[in-house]
Order: structure tokens, then C-alpha cells, then sequence
């Protein structure tokens, strides 16, 4: 991602912001829908919790991609951005009635379950609409993604998800009721996986439990294997698109899909994470009897993944490329987790300079709050700067 070259505009822009390269952004949507056709009957949706932001989903739609949604705004917000029902699924332990009628007005592809009163509640609320339901049940298929313990999503000790032991009583259920069409399985064990064998040993267990439905007259016309993909934090300017070539051959390799059924996965981060920077402005260098600090005008308000998962990203000054400190950079909030870095290196760094936290395209904005009364910030992309 060129930020330089943005940045006599940056010193126009009110700080903190955040900045999307629609460039990279569209090269990386090019070259994951060029690598998901090494599979028959693919299809690619955008988790839309990673970034909401329109010009990206509108991004996505012109790429045919879908959207994987996990709550009613966010089917809502994909609609209006032109993004059809039939293109849209449906995540999340805890629909509310409210949801589940957005997604039946809507058409939804489906509704991916993860219990039976879950289930009970759609049938009934179909049933009122004169709708038929396409459910696709959320497995937990007991697959450790390697990541961290806060967003790994596939364990059996994790809220998600049907335990394998109980698909097949599940499918019975829904094929008992009358508003309901059993459509397919959906599987999400994580995020930020960089470990490819982890999505080997995925297509392991979705192989043992097609085999045990088919054995007992099921059949599945779905295969969603959710998302997960990890992104380089620690280098992003030499890895700026991931490897989708080896994520889908992953799939076409070890997943033994059947001649009719589609594929579907929910790539979210590894889309829209190094399309964009959280662009921020140096308050003040403080200089303690141990450390010294570059305290920025963004906070965990803004970016709250370090703060959360102590996720490392990588940060650049801007502004200046002479000599070189070592610094904590932290923001303003009156909270002792506010801390971007620890002990890193950079360039020798003032008041006033402009600073870019990078890889924060996804799990940026979506998750920003008003702690502190701190508005939320805005948002630009390189095609609204030209």
C-alpha cells in the first residue's frame, strides 16, 4: 500500500481516519475469485463484520461476491448497498425474532443454526411469513485453529456450533418441520489462521461426517467452510494480498465434494485487512525515566485489536524517515491498555507527525466505539482522495 504519495492530502484531513487502497483492495478481490475456480460451484462471501464500509461492499458486489451477515443491520446494509437477498447468509448464536424476519422479507440464501430453539424459532416465524426457511446447520467440528484462544471458534469448549454427535438427530428435526429446508453445513473454526493444515484437517472431519449422512439417507446440497484466512501483520508492505492460491487448493485437494454441491467460504480479514490504514497524528513525545512514549490522537476507541487480542500491527511515521528511537505508542484513552506497540524502532518522531498504523482494514472501524464521548472517526478511500 503507497501512502506517501497521500500524504500532502493526510495533512488536509482531520485526524485520526482511516484510509482504504481500493487498488490493492480490488487486485486482492481479483485474485481470490481467479483462485476459488479450481473449484466447481464456488462461491465467495464477504464477512461483513471485518469492514461494513459501502465502497466495499459495493466492491464486492461488482466481484459477485456474497455476503456473510451476523446481524440484521448488517443484511440491512448490504441490501442497500446492492447486494441481493439470495446472496447474503445469515451467522450468529443469538438471532433475534426481529433478525430472523429481516433475513425471511430479504430471501436470504439461508440461515446458518447452531441450536434446535433456534431452529423451532425460524420454523415458527416462516410459518407466519408463508415462507420456506433454507437451514444450513453450523457444526463444531472440534478443530483447533492454532490462533488465539479469543478468536478460536471450533473447539468443543466454544459457544458455537452443533457438536458433530448431534447432526444427525438435528437434520431429522428440521426435516420435520414444514417451513424448513435442511440445505447444507457450515463450518468456522477461527480467524487468523496462517497454518494450512489446520483447513487439511477440516476437510478430514466434513469428509467423515458427509460419509456418515449419506449412510443414513441425508443428502447435502451445501459446503460452507467458513473463513479464517490469516493476513501478514508483521510484514505487511511484502505479503499485501494472501496466499488464496494455497487456501482453495487446500479444499480442492482434501474436501471431497459431490458433483451437486456448491461451495461456499466467508473470507472477511483476508480481503480488506492490508487495504487499510488507520491514519493518526503524534500529541506529544513524552520522555519517562525508562521509556518513551509517542502518544497518538487515535485510541482503542479507533482500533481496539491490540488493546483486545494484543494483536501486533505494524506502524510507520509518516512524516519522518531520519535517525531512529525506540518507542511505546499509545493514545489518549484513560485506560492502561491503550498501547498500540512496545519497544519498537522508528524514526526519530515529533509533535505533529503523521503516523500509519497498517493491516487495518478489517476489525478496525466495524468494531470502533464513542468511550470517552470520543466521536467515531471517519472513514476515506483512494477513490474519494483523487
Amino acid at each position: 500500500m503507497e501512502l506517501l504519495k497521500y500524504l500532502d492530502t493526510f495533512k488536509a484531513l482531520p485526524t485520526p481516519f482511516y484510509f482504504y487502497d481500493m487498488e490493492l483492495l480490488r487486485e486482492t478481490f481479483r485474485q481470490a475469485q481467479e483462485e476459488s475456480c479450481c473449484i466447481p460451484l464456488s462461491f465467495i462471501h464477504l464477512a461483513m463484520k471485518a469492514n461494513s464500509h459501502p465502497q466495499i461492499l459495493q466492491t464486492a458486489r461488482d466481484y459477485g461476491f456474497g455476503i456473510d451477515a451476523v446481524s440484521g443491520g448488517e443484511i440491512l446494509k448490504a441490501i442497500e448497498a446492492g447486494i441481493p437477498g439470495p446472496n447474503i447468509v445469515f451467522a450468529g448464536v443469538g438471532k433475534t425474532d426481529r433478525e430472523i424476519i429481516i433475513g425471511l422479507k430479504n430471501d436470504i440464501l439461508c440461515f446458518n443454526v447452531e441450536s434446535i430453539p433456534e431452529i423451532e424459532v425460524i420454523n415458527h416465524l416462516a410459518g407466519q411469513m408463508g415462507k420456506i426457511a433454507r437451514i444450513t446447520l453450523r457444526v463444531n467440528p472440534d478443530v483447533d485453529a492454532h490462533t488465539h484462544k479469543n478468536i478460536t471458534t471450533g473447539l468443543e469448549e466454544n459457544k458455537f456450533g452443533i457438536d458433530l454427535c448431534d447432526i444427525l438427530p438435528t437434520i431429522k428435526k428440521i426435516n420435520s418441520l414444514p417451513h424448513l429446508n435442511y440445505y447444507g453445513l457450515h463450518f468456522h473454526i477461527g480467524s487468523q489462521i496462517l497454518n494450512m493444515d489446520v483447513f487439511q484437517q477440516l476437510s478430514i472431519k466434513i469428509n467423515s461426517l458427509q460419509n456418515a449422512l449419506e449412510n443414513a439417507g441425508i443428502t447435502t446440497n451445501s459446503i460452507n467452510v467458513g473463513g479464517g484466512l490469516g493476513v501478514d501483520y508483521t510484514s505487511p508492505e511484502k505479503h499485501p494480498i494472501p496466499c488464496f492460491h494455497e487456501y482453495f487448493q487446500i479444499f480442492y485437494k482434501f474436501l471431497k465434494l459431490r458433483p451437486h454441491q456448491e461451495f461456499h467460504c466467508e473470507l472477511g480479514r483476508s480481503l480488506t485487512a492490508q487495504s487499510g490504514a488507520l491514519i493518526s497524528q503524534v500529541v506529544f513525545i513524552k520522555e519517562g525515566h525508562v521509556k518513551k512514549f509517542a502518544i497518538l490522537d487515535a485510541g482503542f476507541t479507533d482500533l481496539i485489536r491490540p488493546a483486545l487480542y494484543q494483536a501486533n500491527h505494524k506502524i510507520i511515521n509518516l512524516s519522518s524517515s531520519t535517525g531512529e528511537d525506540i518507542y511505546d505508542v499509545v493514545g489518549p484513552i484513560c485506560e492502561s491498555t491503550d498501547v498500540f506497540a512496545q519497544d519498537i524502532h522508528l524514526p526519530l518522531t515529533h509533535r505533529g507527525d503523521l503516523m500509519a498504523i497498517l493491516s487495518a482494514g478489517a476489525y478496525g472501524h466495524v468494531m470502533a466505539s464513542e468511550y470517552n464521548c470520543r466521536p467515531l472517526i471517519k472513514e476515506y478511500t483512494s477513490d474519494d482522495l483523487k
